[in-house]
């Protein structure tokens, strides 16, 4: 059974088609054009900008191995599921940080992506540090290495929720403010496994994971994350019954 005490009311309950915004507040104030390529921004202009209005991002927490065979675990909001059949995985590195973890996919084309839970959110912050590339991460935050099935990666054994994926393809991208330097590898990969704690399932059919149990953690801007502790359905709309004189 879903978790009672997790969905409440939604924001606006009385809502009625074509009401529009509940809130004039917007009314007050002008928006504001910002080119990202404006004289004088630069990458970090761009990357504080949208780290803090894209939001919350969810937090790929993930584990590989060094082409040196380190194991090595990193948290990545630059992250998503992209698709369910099959189903697929985005994750972005940085062209200057996170070498370790990209050089693993790409060397081994493993990885394991583990969901962040708020009983462990500060032992995965610690992963983040920037160590030396024979740090292994596992150690530094505590975590206990759970083994795979179909890739060598371990995934986290304190995560509600880890994928096993293999690399599918990777697409390198070059920064528009210093030409030739590479920016950006966004990776997309292909879920071979899942695993998640029995009691988080919500359904004998395997379909549904209790939100509220799982307490996942997003990304916000600068040092920030929030906890979703709280969610409310929103009506499912039929349009010849709801908008009948539209």
């Amino acid at each position: 059974m879903s978790s009672n005490t997790f969905w409440n009311e939604g924001p606006n309950p009385d809502w009625v088609p074509g009401q529009g915004a509940t809130d004039d507040e917007w009314k007050n104030h002008k928006k504001i054009a910002i080119d990202p390529f404006e004289s004088g921004r630069t990458r970090l202009h761009n990357y504080r900008l949208l780290s803090s209005a894209i939001t919350p991002r969810p937090i790929g927490f993930i584990s590989t191995i060094t082409p040196e065979g380190v194991p090595n675990l990193a948290p990545f909001s630059y992250f998503n599921v992209i698709c369910a059949d099959p189903p697929l995985f985005s994750v972005s590195f940085s062209g200057d940080r996170n070498k370790d973890s990209l050089n693993g996919i790409l060397h081994s084309g493993e990885l394991t992506i583990n969901v962040i839970s708020e009983w462990f959110v500060d032992a995965a912050n610690a992963t983040a540090v920037a160590a030396p590339p024979d740090a292994d991460e596992w150690v530094l935050s505590g975590l206990t290495p759970s083994p795979s099935e179909k890739v060598k990666p371990a995934h986290v054994a304190e995560s509600g929720f880890s994928v096993e994926a293999k690399l599918v393809d990777s697409k390198t991208y070059y920064s528009r403010d210093k030409p030739g330097v590479v920016s950006g590898v966004v990776v997309t990969v292909e879920a071979v496994n899942f695993h998640v704690r029995e009691d988080l399932l919500e359904d004998e059919e395997k379909m549904f994971v209790d939100t509220g149990k799982l307490k996942p953690i997003g990304r916000l801007g600068k040092n920030s994350y929030t906890s979703v502790n709280n969610g409310y359905n929103l009506k499912v709309y039929n349009y010849e019954k709801d908008f009948p004189d539209v």
